[in-house]
C-alpha cells in the first residue's frame, strides 16, 4: 500500500475572492515514528487531490495510510499512519495534523515516531494573520521522549486563491526537550532542555494538474538564548486523485538541528508514500 524511508501547520484554501500580492509586501504516544503525514486528498470531484476547504465551519479529515513488508533474506515492516483536519470560516482556521510510524527489522524497532499538531490562524484583514500552534513530539531515534513546542506570531498572505496560496510568517516559541536516555549538549549530561526561539516561516500549495497537488512548508527557528543554535525543517508533498475521494500520496520531509545530542546525526530525512481517504 505504500512505503517509508528515513535518512508540522498547514494553511487552508478558502473559497473567497482572488487577492494577489507582490513578493515584496509591507514589511505523543510512543508506539509510532518517522514520518510525515502527506497527504491531500480527495474531496470534490475526481480532478481534485486535496480535500475541500470550505469556509463553513465544519470540520473535514484526511487519513492517510501506508505499509510495506518484506521477507527472505531479511524480514522488515513498516506502517504509517496520518490525519489532516481542518476547520474553516472566512475569518478563522483551525487545523490538526498527526502522524505515526513504526519500522521493525528482524523483529527489532528500527524507528519509531509519532507527532502531533494544531494551530488556529486569525485573520485580521485580507492580507495579515495572527497564529498560535501547540505540537507534541516522540522520536525514539532522536533519543527525544517527548518534545513540546508553543508558538504565536503574525503572518501576510503572498498569494491566496481558490486553489492556491503563500504565505510567510513569524513569531516567537517555546520548545522543551525530553530525552529517552542523558545526553551530552554543550558540555553538559542533560535529561531535559528549553529553548525560546525565533520562529520564521513559509508555505504554499498549487496545482501541477487538474489532479496532482504540491505543498512545501520551511521553517526556521534559531535560538534566542545561545547564537549560532538553530533548527531547521522542509517539507514538501504531492498528492495525485485517483478518484473523488481517494489520492496517491508522497512526501519528504528534512530536518536539521545544530545540536542534537552527542552521538545523534544533526539531520534526519524521511520520505513516506500510500494511500489518502479524505471524508467530509
Amino acid at each position: 500500500m505504500g512505503a517509508a524511508y528515513s535518512g508540522g501547520f498547514p494553511t487552508a484554501t478558502l473559497n473567497r475572492p482572488m487577492i494577489r500580492r507582490p513578493l515584496c509586501c509591507p514589511a505523543i504516544t510512543s508506539w509510532c515514528p518517522w514520518l510525515l503525514a502527506c497527504a491531500l486528498g480527495a474531496a470534490a470531484g475526481a480532478a481534485q487531490g486535496q480535500v475541500v476547504q470550505r469556509p463553513d465551519g465544519q470540520w473535514r479529515h484526511l487519513i492517510g495510510l501506508g505499509a510495506s513488508v518484506a521477507s527472505g533474506n531479511t524480514r522488515t515492516t513498516s506502517l504509517n499512519l496520518s490525519l489532516d483536519s481542518v476547520r474553516a470560516t472566512y475569518e478563522d482556521k483551525w487545523s490538526l495534523v498527526g502522524n505515526a510510524l513504526q519500522s521493525r527489522t528482524e523483529g527489532d524497532t528500527a524507528a519509531q515516531r509519532a507527532e502531533l499538531k494544531t494551530q488556529y490562524d486569525r485573520d485580521f484583514s485580507d492580507l495579515w494573520f495572527g497564529f498560535g500552534s501547540l505540537s507534541a513530539l516522540h522520536d525514539e531515534a532522536a533519543n527525544i521522549d517527548t518534545r513540546w513546542s508553543l508558538a504565536t506570531g503574525l503572518g501576510y498572505h503572498l498569494l491566496r486563491t481558490e486553489d492556491s496560496y503563500w504565505d510567510v510568517s513569524a513569531g516567537l516559541g517555546y520548545t522543551r526537550d525530553r530525552y529517552d536516555s542523558p545526553t551530552f549538549i554543550d558540555g553538559l549530561n542533560r535529561r531535559s532542555r528549553d529553548r525560546l526561539e525565533l520562529v520564521l516561516a513559509q508555505e504554499s500549495t498549487t496545482h501541477l494538474s487538474d489532479t496532482a497537488r504540491f505543498k512545501q512548508q520551511a521553517r526556521l527557528l534559531p535560538s534566542l538564548r545561545e547564537s549560532g543554535e538553530y533548527r531547521a525543517e522542509v517539507i514538501g508533498s504531492l498528492a495525485v486523485a485517483i478518484n473523488a475521494r481517494l489520492s496517491l500520496t508522497a512526501s519528504l520531509t528534512y530536518r536539521y538541528d545544530t545540536q542534537p545530542g552527542a552521538g545523534f546525526s544533526r539531520g534526519d530525512m524521511l520520505f513516506i508514500t500510500g494511500v489518502s481517504l479524505g471524508l467530509d
